[in-house]
């Protein structure tokens, strides 16, 4: 299937490493004009330097996505710059240790929740106001298998990812008349830093994870990627509210 974006313009937020860079990579490759966010300047410039390097329309910007005002400030400069926002992929968030629910403190949770839940409804709610002036967009919500099973241990992570289907599926019948497609990628376990570290951290918990991939490995940024563009495309059109698992197969069970 060929899916061309050019002439469009995409925002990526967490686009500095792992699922995000390789999904503005996949968007810059297929023609659009993409926005690379992360709350890392350095990592978002050094990303959005690749792209720029191999011939590709792009731009880093700063962003912490759990500060409303830094996300306004992104969605009305990349709308400024290029005049108009047609896909959104909502991917930045962050992971929490081990805990058992009774044992994590209320620090831990308001920080997973600022950035995994709050980011992603501070994210929509800038992107549905451009995209609902210009009568169509796309967006696709960064969840998790977290998002659609439980995990001991992992309470807060699953309980965010977990809210950000709620956000996906509501806001996505609130716009699906008016030419705004709303869906969520929800990734297994994928070879990126963030898993990295846990593997370094935890690798015992790891590494029972890993044993359940009915597929027999890790999966690939460029995997979660492929997903998203698709959704992100007019082929995708038909498709309203849903969580997409590319997990291996983890949640076929």
């Amino acid at each position: 299937m060929n899916i061309s974006f050019d002439g469009k313009v995409v925002l990526v937020t967490g686009a500095g490493s792992g699922i995000g860079l390789a999904t503005a990579q996949a968007f810059a490759e297929s023609g659009a004009t993409v926005t690379l966010a992360d709350i890392n300047e350095a990592a978002a410039h050094e990303a959005a330097g690749q792209l720029i390097a191999a011939g590709y329309p792009a731009v880093a910007m700063q962003c912490d996505v759990a500060v409303e005002m830094q996300v306004k400030a992104l969605i009305e400069s990349t709308v400024a710059r290029f005049g108009r926002l047609d896909a959104a992929f909502n991917n930045a968030g962050v992971n929490s240790p081990f805990a058992e629910t009774a044992d994590a403190s209320s620090e831990e949770f308001d920080r997973v929740m600022a950035v995994n839940l709050r980011g992603v409804w501070n994210c929509m709610k800038y992107e549905l106001r451009q995209m609902r002036d210009q009568g169509n967009g796309a967006i696709v919500n960064c969840s998790s298998i977290g998002g659609l099973v439980g995990t001991p241990g992992r309470a807060i992570y699953r309980a965010s990812k977990h809210g950000v289907l709620g956000l996906t599926r509501s806001a996505a019948l609130e716009y699906a008349s008016r030419g705004i497609n709303i869906n969520a990628v929800c990734p297994g376990v994928i070879e990126t830093p963030m898993v990295t570290g846990m593997l370094e951290r935890e690798p015992e918990a790891m590494r029972e994870l890993i044993k359940e991939q009915p597929i027999g490995r890790l999966g690939r940024a460029e995997e979660i990627a492929s997903a998203v563009v698709w959704l992100c495309s007019p082929a995708a059109s038909f498709i309203v509210g849903h969580a997409l698992a590319v997990d291996g197969g983890f949640t076929a069970r």
